[in-house]
């Protein structure tokens, strides 16, 4: 498995998830399985193919989490020498040329990505544009809408 990029906060969330998922999720889901054996006809019994599918849901995310987290290049923009760059990690402040339009973005790892948080995956076409840019710098980014052009405000890291 490749590298996984991730922030220090994404991967404390995916630490945290696993935790969960190991000692609160798998105890759960085994005691289900336990009471729907005790109920009988295993043939015919709903609430046992219920757990036994959840069962292996848990089972198939936390050898998904290990795996990310073993794999996990962690990545603390505020110790990086950037110099001013937009890096991993960043948050960048752009302003869209055409409408004037302000909007701020943090570049992380894809299963950190959530553009509702202003959280933008390193795989996308825009942090692609952004990366090594300075602030004050103008970038343009093909979308399926056209190109698009935004000018950088400003770099924060952390």
């Amino acid at each position: 498995m490749p590298t996984v990029p991730l922030t220090v906060h994404g991967a404390e969330l995916l630490r945290e998830e696993l935790y969960r998922l190991k000692h609160i999720d798998r105890p759960a889901v085994i005691t289900a399985i336990a009471e729907a054996r005790a109920q009988g006809d295993l043939s015919e019994n709903a609430e046992y193919d219920a757990a036994r599918e959840r069962q292996g849901f848990i089972e198939g995310r936390i050898a998904e989490l290990e795996a990310k987290l073993s794999n996990a290049q962690i990545i603390d923009p505020t110790k990086l020498d950037a110099d001013g760059r937009v890096v991993f990690g960043a948050t960048v402040e752009l302003e869209d040329a055409e409408s004037g339009h302000p909007v701020a973005y943090q570049i992380v790892g894809e299963d950190e990505a959530d553009i509702r948080k202003g959280k933008i995956s390193v795989s996308s076409p825009i942090a692609r544009a952004l990366i090594g840019k300075y602030e004050g710098d103008t970038v343009e980014v093909q979308a399926p809408a056209g190109v698009h052009a935004y000018e950088i405000l400003a770099v924060r890291y952390g």
